[in-house]
This record gives C-alpha cells, structure tokens and sequence, in this order.
C-alpha cells in the first residue's frame, strides 16, 4: 500500500512542475500545441491526486458496510480520468481550430522545443515507475494515471517535432495541426483506459485466459468430484472474486466435502494471485461408484 501511495504522490509532483512550466513557455512562446500539453497535464495532475486517494482508499480491509472491500473505488477513478481526457481532448481541439481560423506566429520555437523533451524525458521516468507499481500492485488506478503520462511522451515529442518543423520552415499553421493530432492521440488513449475500467465496475467476467487458469487448477483434483458448476468470476480493484458450485457423490460425507473445497480454493488462489474463492457444494444424487478413488479416501 506505501508503494502505491509513494508513487501515486510522486505523479502528483511531477505533473504539478511541468504544468507551471509548460503554461509559462506556451503564453511566452503564444504555442498553442504548448498550451495544449499544459492543459492536458490539468488533467493529468486532477487525475493523479484521485489516483492518490483512490489508492488509499482501496487499501481498507473490508467492513461491515463494505463485505468486499473498496476495490472498486479504484475503477471509479480510472472512468473519471478518461472523462477528464475526453473533456481536454475537446478543449485542445477548440483552441487549435480558433489558431487555424486566426493564425499568428510562435516566438521562441528553442525554448518550447527544450521544454517538451525535457517533459518527454521527466514524463517516461515517471511513467516507467507507475507501470512498474501498477502491474506489481494489479491497479487499475495507477495503470490509467501511467497511461496518461505514456500520452504525454509521445504527444509531447510530437509536439517538439512541430515546433522544430516550424522553426525549419516558418509554416507556423503547422502549430494548431499538431495540437489536433495530439489530441486524437489523447482520446484514443482515454476510450482504451475508460473500458479497461468501467467493465469491473459492471461485474464483467474475468478474461478468458484468467477462466482457464481457473479451470485448470480445478481440473488437477477432478477426481475428487462429480462435476463443476456455474462458475462465475469478477474483478474489485486488484481483487478477483470466484464462485462456483461443486457436485459431490451423494453418500460423500460433509467432512470430505469441505476437505476438497478446502483444496481446490488453494489450488486456484496459488495458480491466481489476490483471488478469493466462494466454493457452493451440491450432491448428485447417486453414490457415483465411478467417482471413488484411493486419493479421496486418504482425505
């Protein structure tokens, strides 16, 4: 939880310096693409501090009024950044459309140039840590704070690229071009992160690769039942919830029952990390003579 919080804060940070730096160079420099990267950092540093809480937040055990958790709180924050994109998305667009329809020219191309690598650079490091915490973490949260600044490597260079074009060529209308492509580069980033978070918040299965891996832990023991049913999965945050209903033999006694729901939940929280397990046991109603093995008995 430190770990997720530390770097959530260092995000934070970050976001926070380039944004003054950014603003400063764009209204000195009148770069519209610039001013279009601070203002995505806005969003960036709003989507940080949620992330910062959300972090805290999800790291409470469970209470009374919250029996699974508050995983989920983290895939609210990863639907409200990607709205916080779209909406910055819209009002880079708007400003590099009025720039086109009135076109003026950029002074001081180096310094905006020297600033957006500089961003690039500051935002890859921080980027790199987020996604390292992120899938170390399983967190939705910061996977989608880390895929804002991945954004912003890339439009940042991009935008660096237009203003060494710019001072190449003097075409300043290429300025407002390159702010459109950064932001349609931005909103695909923002449709990706909104489904990635919005899926668990409507109790979306687990992927078909995690449902196999279920599966397969199960099936190691698969003599020791008569069969698997309404297997059912979800996701909370970092947490995946899986329930399912054995079927047992009939003159099975509820001892040996519990025995081997005890060692399919093990089996399947080894084989899935941060996994917890609700097993349903149902009799077939028959003796299942075929089911009898030496390995039960030993149970």
């Amino acid at each position: 939880m430190d770990n997720k919080v530390s770097i959530a804060r260092l995000s934070i940070i970050s976001n926070f310096v380039l944004i003054v730096l950014k603003l400063l160079v764009g209204f000195f420099t009148g770069s519209v693409s610039i001013i279009s990267e601070a203002v995505h950092s806005i969003t960036d540093l709003a989507a940080s501090i949620i992330t910062f809480f959300s972090v805290k937040i999800s790291g409470k055990p469970a209470d009374e009024e919250h029996p699974y958790g508050h995983g989920k709180i983290e895939n609210i924050s990863g639907v409200i950044e990607a709205l916080l994109i779209f909406i910055a998305s819209a009002l880079i667009i708007y400003k590099a459309v009025l720039k086109i329809i009135e076109p003026s020219e950029i002074e001081s191309v180096g310094i905006g140039f020297l600033v957006m690598i500089v961003s690039s650079i500051v935002n890859m490091v921080v980027s790199k840590k987020l996604y390292k915490v992120a899938e170390k973490e399983d967190s939705i949260a910061l996977k989608a704070d880390a895929l804002h600044l991945k954004a912003d490597v890339y439009t940042a260079l991009g935008v660096a690229i237009g203003l060494l074009l710019i001072w190449i060529t003097k075409i300043y209308f290429l300025d407002p071009i390159f702010a459109i492509i950064v932001a349609v580069f931005i909103l695909r980033e923002a449709f990706h992160i909104l489904r990635e978070a919005f899926n668990p918040l409507m109790d979306t299965k687990l992927s078909n690769e995690e449902i196999n891996i279920i599966k397969s832990a199960i099936s190691k023991h698969g003599n020791l039942f008569c069969d698997l049913e309404k297997l059912k999965t979800r996701k909370s945050g970092a947490t995946r919830y899986v329930d399912l209903t054995i079927v047992f033999p009939g003159n099975i006694s509820l001892k040996e029952a519990h025995g081997i729901c005890d060692i399919l939940e093990e089996e399947i929280t080894k084989s899935l990390k941060r996994t917890e397990v609700m097993i349903h046991s149902e009799a077939c109603g028959k003796s299942c003579n075929g089911c009898k093995n030496s390995e039960r008995d030993k149970l």
